[in-house]
């Protein structure tokens, strides 16, 4: 396999399953900064230019967050991470969906693009439109969190990786201050020896 990614970028939870699952994959940068994502080398991987992007051994490609997730979890079921229960998978895959489309796509996208939602003389009041979305979202996902060390209960989670990059965003980049249940997770996403090894290997510890 195979992951595209941009350090820091929400890749990083993708990467941080492939540590969990702990198959041999290989790793190559796209520049979103240089708009390498638009070039044609990338585009011929994915049209979408953007990641993650997740080229299996067979050649094929899967992208969208949740779908190479969802797919690591269920073709990777040594590393137990989907929920034993219908419910509580249910459940973490909501709060997956909601990490990834509205807290990112909606939230953090008018905090760090917020020329795509505007002209440049309402930048501010994007921005703060932003946080206002991505608070509300740490508030719901805290409330996901109660009494669960994990969005999955005890165990680890394909969703848990969503919500880490979004906590990490969150606290890491923009020092904003996580709720209780949300801060305590991200802690624990921290300790884990998969997370650091990924930080370490993206430059973002």
């Amino acid at each position: 396999m195979k992951l595209y990614y941009a350090p820091g970028a929400c890749p990083i939870g993708i990467h941080v399953l492939l540590e969990e699952i702990g198959k041999p994959y290989d790793l190559e940068t796209v520049n979103l900064r240089e708009g390498a994502q638009y070039q044609s080398g990338f585009m011929q991987v994915s049209p979408k230019s953007k990641v993650p992007v997740l080229q299996r051994d067979d050649g094929s490609v899967l992208t969208e967050f949740p779908v190479i997730a969802t797919y690591l979890a269920k073709t990777n079921p040594q590393a137990k991470l989907v929920p034993q229960d219908a419910e509580t998978e249910l459940r973490a895959m909501e709060a997956m969906e909601y990490a990834v489309g509205t807290m990112h796509g909606q939230g953090f996208a008018r905090i760090f693009r917020p020329g795509n939602f505007g002209p440049a003389d309402q930048e501010d009041a994007i921005k703060a439109r932003g946080r206002e979305m991505v608070e509300k979202g740490f508030a719901i996902m805290d409330q996901a969190l109660a009494g669960k060390n994990y969005l999955g209960g005890d165990n680890l989670s394909a969703a848990d990786a969503a919500l880490f990059y979004v906590e990490f965003w969150a606290a890491g980049r923009l020092g904003m201050k996580l709720p209780p249940n949300c801060a305590a997770h991200y802690q624990r996403m921290k300790a884990r020896p998969a997370v650091q090894r990924v930080m370490q290997q993206e430059g973002v510890a």
